[in-house]
């Protein structure tokens, strides 16, 4: 089975499913050519879509995507009214969120921390506008388990405060997963929270765990024809 979670939900243009990879797929710039286009066609099989990847590059680029025309955009998230398209937000310890609007237009946001402080969520639904949207935060790393400095700390959760966390052992870390689903509250966005901390759980792909190794899981999201 490509996916370990799958939600499907009513638009008004028909109905959009969401969907989460595991270890069982490495999706990754990093995997070998056929590693990743093997993963790549079992999310076409398994969608009937064709897959849209971005170049993620933590920052709060939204690209609009108007077709499957194979572009690799530097970018942190990707929005669409397309149907047949398959938009991927690709993760081994960043938060993958996918967002669906009632008027049937997608999103896939890769949220790291430098997305979280930036406002990459907010910026996303920006691009959406105003219409109500349902939101799925995918497996991240947890607040437990996320290490970092603390004038680090400090700076993120100068910008999201509920960003601001300690690990299990008591040292400086962010909670990025509490931090989205804050931002998400703000805007009024309800969100289903899939998967757990990447990093504890060995079948999901984990930076923090695997270092170099680590492959790549992904969001997808795509609306039928």
């Amino acid at each position: 089975m490509t996916f370990f979670h799958v939600d499907t939900v009513p638009v008004a243009t028909g109905t959009v499913s969401v969907a989460f990879t595991d270890r069982r797929l490495d999706l990754g710039d990093l995997a070998a050519d056929d590693v990743r286009a093997a993963g790549l066609a079992e999310v076409a099989a398994a969608t009937g879509a064709t897959p849209y990847l971005m170049h993620q590059v933590h920052g709060t680029a939204v690209h609009v995507v108007t077709g499957p025309d194979g572009a690799f955009p530097d970018a942190d998230a990707l929005v669409t009214a397309e149907a047949g398209v398959a938009l991927l937000a690709r993760a081994a310890d960043c938060v993958p969120v996918l967002l669906v609007a009632d008027d049937g237009r997608i999103a896939a946001v890769h949220a790291g921390r430098e997305g979280v402080r930036r406002g990459v969520v907010p910026a996303t639904l920006a691009a959406l506008g105003r219409v109500p949207v349902r939101a799925w935060v995918g497996p991240h790393i947890c607040g437990g388990c996320y290490e970092v400095p603390e004038e680090m700390r400090a700076e993120v959760a100068a910008a999201v405060p509920a960003t601001h966390a300690s690990t299990t052992w008591g040292t400086p870390a962010l909670d990025l997963g509490a931090g989205v689903l804050a931002q998400l509250a703000e805007a009024g966005v309800p969100a289903t929270e899939v998967g757990g901390c990447t990093r504890e759980d060995d079948t999901l792909h984990s930076h923090r765990r695997d270092g170099a190794a680590a492959g790549r899981l992904a969001g997808v999201v795509w609306r039928h024809p």
